[in-house]
């Protein structure tokens, strides 16, 4: 008669193997939520007004590279720029005190101002234009990055 042929337990090996597995799949999903609640703690503001107003500047830059410089291709992106430079101190709360940073969003200001009142008509002038924004741009970088 045949003897039943007793069930092979699983080995210890597997049994550390399935433990380890887990542990990493709870670590990586602790991570990522200890992750996303620190990004939900900073504000998107600053960062998002720069790039928005780095994008209009870029905008100005390629229609004066495509040899487009009409005030039909100028003038919306100024006026974007313009409005968007009033929300600097609301962005940068923590500078808004700061006699430097004001300087700076100031003199931004002010040359739009200008370029918003004689906006240029041909390509070297905004070739000027765009160099006089990202100039005082850099600068502020530079003082407070």
């Amino acid at each position: 008669m045949n003897a039943p042929v007793p069930a092979r337990r699983a080995s210890a090996a597997y049994r550390y193997l399935f433990v380890a597995g887990l542990g990493l799949l709870v670590g990586v999903i602790a991570t990522v939520m200890v992750a996303r609640a620190l990004q939900a703690r900073q504000d998107p503001f600053p960062t998002s007004l720069m790039q928005v107003m780095s994008r209009q500047t870029d905008l100005l830059r390629d229609a004066q590279a495509q040899n487009r410089c009409s005030l039909a291709d100028s003038v919306p992106r100024l006026q974007t720029l313009r409005s968007l430079s009033n929300d600097l101190d609301l962005a940068f709360p923590a500078l808004k005190d700061s006699a430097q940073f004001q300087q700076h969003a100031s003199a931004l200001r002010a040359t739009l101002n200008t370029a918003l009142a004689a906006p240029p008509t041909d390509c070297l002038a905004m070739g000027q234009l765009i160099e006089t924004i990202q100039t005082g741009c850099k600068a502020c970088h530079q003082d407070f990055r």
